[in-house]
């Protein structure tokens, strides 16, 4: 599962959007109070300021003997910086802080987008810990726009990846729904969650692409009481396993399409 070539750039990669989220015990304050000092401090670099609304998921309670009870939390609300060219997105909410990059091109820019508002995060809320750091990279793989149309999806990914997509009596048009989910610790602490399979996802603004995509949804995640000097350790660490798990999963002929720098 884990490859040991070294750390690749590609030219050509097909992320539609990596993000980078940690959460921490719950500060009332960011949800009681307009987070003006935080975003005097980052407004030079994310000038564009909305927020939302975000509606929690229904609690269901039930005690011995007594019916379900229904609990409906209140929203949250969701506090937004983007860049003026609107590629990094930073969200804020009483539970986590997190970064979304909808063009990335490599870790050193999107961990340097991240250094200046963690940094005022924990200077201005001082969070006791953080209760998980999780880095997660959605790749939405174009045969068209890499050159390979015509290319079979196995071989473009290893068989292991793709179960019944590798069948040769069976031809990957005839599935309507062929996906692989799966959760698994890996080193470091850390642990994964994968989605793998063909899907329809649109990468930019284009929303007449109806084009079918392998989908390869990365999710890694370090969990309990991660110190808060440990965060960019942390995020080094989760992007070192997350590039070795996808160089595993891909071919050389995938490889090569995506024009390795």
């Amino acid at each position: 599962m884990f490859s040991m070539e070294e750390r690749c750039v590609y030219t050509r990669n097909q992320l539609a959007e990596v993000i980078c989220q940690l959460r921490f015990p719950t500060i009332l304050s960011i949800g009681a109070n307009a987070p003006v000092e935080f975003q005097d401090a980052i407004r030079d670099v994310f000038p564009r300021y909305q927020q939302r609304q975000d509606q929690p998921p229904v609690k269901i309670t039930q005690l011995p003997g007594q019916p379900p009870r229904v609990e409906q939390p209140k929203p949250v609300t969701n506090y937004q910086f983007v860049t003026a060219d609107g590629r990094f997105r930073i969200n804020l909410t009483q539970d986590f802080i997190s970064l979304s990059c909808a063009r990335y091109t490599r870790w050193e820019e999107f961990a340097r987008m991240m250094d200046k508002p963690l940094a005022t995060f924990i200077k201005v809320y001082k969070p006791a810990f953080f209760e998980r750091v999780g880095l997660r990279y959605l790749n939405a793989i174009s045969r068209r726009d890499l050159d390979l149309e015509g290319t079979p999806w196995k071989e473009l990914l290893k068989p292991s990846y793709l179960g019944l997509l590798c069948e040769e009596d069976v031809p990957e048009q005839a599935f309507t729904r062929c996906t692989q989910d799966m959760e698994a610790a890996i080193p470091g602490g850390c642990s994964m969650k994968l989605h793998v399979g063909p899907g329809m996802l649109k990468r930019g603004n284009d929303a007449s692409d109806k084009e079918t995509k392998l989908i390869f949804d990365l999710d890694v995640s370090m969990s309990g009481n991660v110190p808060v000097n440990m965060a960019a350790a942390s995020m080094q660490t989760l992007h070192t396993q997350a590039g070795s798990i996808f160089r595993d999963a891909i071919t050389d002929t995938l490889h090569s399409a995506m024009e390795p720098e």
